[in-house]
């Protein structure tokens, strides 16, 4: 007889079973780790399922916190560097893990060593897609740079053609809240990070099944998260597991062509490639500026659809490179699920950029200020920095364990003069002294995080001329000095608000969101 008091073997079982809404979940002991939205909508979830659940966190925001008490799930506010007493005393038979919680965590290393099986939110999701009917089919989207607005795109495309479609995940709505609407949903497009893909198994009953998937592209990212680039890539792989229809990926990027070559799929699925140069018969590319789709047209070997041109993009604030790319690789999805291409290019007509992606703050005497705070490591700023030709970049924060020496040696001859913020400026000093030694470089170093972007601001007006752009495209994340990049793009705004006053025109580019 075993002495592991969870009894795991009996457990598993158990688990095994639970491939649905209306499988029997009552009473099972899960814990839940972290209280985000993320965990909470978990929390929430399998409280609603009645489950015995308790919720483990470091920080407990009181709102969340007293929702628990009034959904029936318990809740440890404790130093987590160690296991909990009432996490023990609890028994769980389950873990579901919030995206923040790294592989080494010592609650997780404490459940493998117990044999407790972890979830991520986005298997439970799946476990219980069924919940009000026919599951909705599910597009992923992952990749280093680009989802958010590939997701958007892809789900208002998708909108557009008549579907009833929710865009989730990654991108701040939890993939539970989406699969407990009470009126469904023909097609769920999610956004997931690498830190969820890294929780997905790719066999089993808990394994998705994809109508179609992209990694829009891979660069060294997260590392402190993974351990390894090479971990990184293994858990950005798992997006094309068990895909059905289509496996989209970049033909520019050999690391996703090589994702999809290895990757176990349904029969009949596809491998649909999107770039920038010419397309072949199973791809999406441009043609003379024509953005053109040869791959869901039975005479893709003679002949292609358009869908929109270079031109037209770029009047919608739309044309640089990257975006073109996030374009194609949504049309290849939309275009999967039988959608005509004339909607595609009635959607670009109209569709806007998320705020704090290349958005154009104020243009005052020739100098754009542009806010890109999204670009949160060095492949997103890359992608920004070349959409221009003369550039004051404000660059910093958090480097996240990745190197910052090849990206500045590759846009030091586009640099006007280079602003640094955050705490990790040791490496971008020693780079710029490295590769651009008479370039103009100053650090803000301001403790109160209210001064930051005020003294930035000034320093980059000083190096600027006629005809250059201003760019926030930190390379970096956020949180040493700012609550996300969504904060530090505003108080850039406003801080280069204040510094114009009232020398901006008040003009923006088409298709920002100034």
């Amino acid at each position: 007889m075993s002495n592991n008091p969870y009894d795991t073997h009996s457990g598993h079982r158990r688990l095994d079973g639970l491939i649905s809404w209306h499988a029997d979940w009552t009473g099972l002991r899960v814990a839940v780790l972290g209280l985000g939205v993320t965990g909470f909508a978990a929390a929430d979830t399998l409280a609603e399922l009645g489950a015995d659940v308790l919720v483990v966190a470091g920080n407990a925001p009181d709102d969340r916190a007293r929702l628990l008490g009034v959904i029936g799930a318990g809740l440890v506010q404790a130093d987590l560097s160690e296991v909990p007493a009432e996490l023990a005393a609890h028994r769980p038979e389950l873990l579901v893990v919030s995206p923040g919680f790294h592989p080494d965590h010592p609650l997780l290393l404490w459940a493998a060593a117990a044999g407790i099986p972890v979830w991520g939110d986005i298997e439970l999701a799946w476990r219980l897609r069924d919940k009000v009917g026919a599951p909705a089919e599910w597009i992923l989207v992952t990749g280093t740079n680009g989802k958010t607005t590939t997701v958007q795109l892809t789900a208002t495309i998708l909108a557009a053609a008549g579907h009833r479609v929710a865009p989730c995940g990654n991108i701040g709505v939890p993939v539970l809240d989406a699969v407990r609407d009470p009126l469904g949903w023909d097609v769920l497009v999610v956004e997931l990070s690498s830190y969820q893909l890294h929780h997905l198994p790719r066999t089993g009953p808990g394994a998705l099944v994809p109508w179609a998937s992209v990694c829009l592209n891979i660069a060294d990212d997260h590392l402190d998260w993974h351990g390894s680039a090479a971990a990184y890539r293994e858990a950005k792989a798992t997006v094309y597991a068990n895909t059905k229809i289509a496996c989209v990926y970049n033909k520019d990027d050999e690391a996703t062509r090589t994702m999809v070559e290895d990757a176990e799929v349904r029969e009949g699925a596809r491998a649909i490639g999107f770039g920038l140069g010419v397309p072949g018969p199973s791809d999406l590319g441009v043609v003379d500026g024509i953005l053109c789709d040869r791959a869901f047209l039975e005479e893709r070997f003679d002949t292609a659809i358009e869908l929109t041109t270079v031109p037209e993009l770029r009047a919608r604030g739309l044309g640089a490179a990257h975006l073109v790319a996030d374009i194609l690789a949504a049309s290849a999805l939309a275009r999967s699920f039988d959608v005509d291409a004339p909607i595609i290019h009635d959607v670009l007509e109209t569709f806007q950029l998320d705020e704090h992606r290349i958005e154009i703050v104020a243009d005052a005497a020739g100098i754009r200020w542009i806010d890109d705070s999204k670009a949160t490591n060095p492949h997103a700023a890359d992608a920004s920095l070349a959409a221009f030709d003369s550039v004051v970049w404000l660059v910093g924060g958090l480097l996240k364990g990745v190197d910052i020496d090849h990206l500045v040696s590759t846009h030091v001859p586009r640099l006007r003069g280079a602003v640094i913020i955050g705490v990790d400026r040791d490496a971008l000093r020693a780079a710029f002294l490295r590769h651009a030694p008479g370039l103009p470089v100053f650090e803000i170093d301001a403790a109160d995080t209210g001064q930051v972007m005020p003294n930035a601001v000034a320093a980059a007006a000083g190096i600027a001329e006629s005809g250059d752009v201003v760019l926030l495209a930190p390379a970096a994340a956020s949180m040493d000095q700012f609550s996300d990049y969504a904060a530090r793009g505003r108080l850039f705004a406003e801080a280069v608000h204040d510094y114009l006053g009232g020398e901006a025109d008040g003009e923006t580019a088409p298709g920002s969101n100034a």
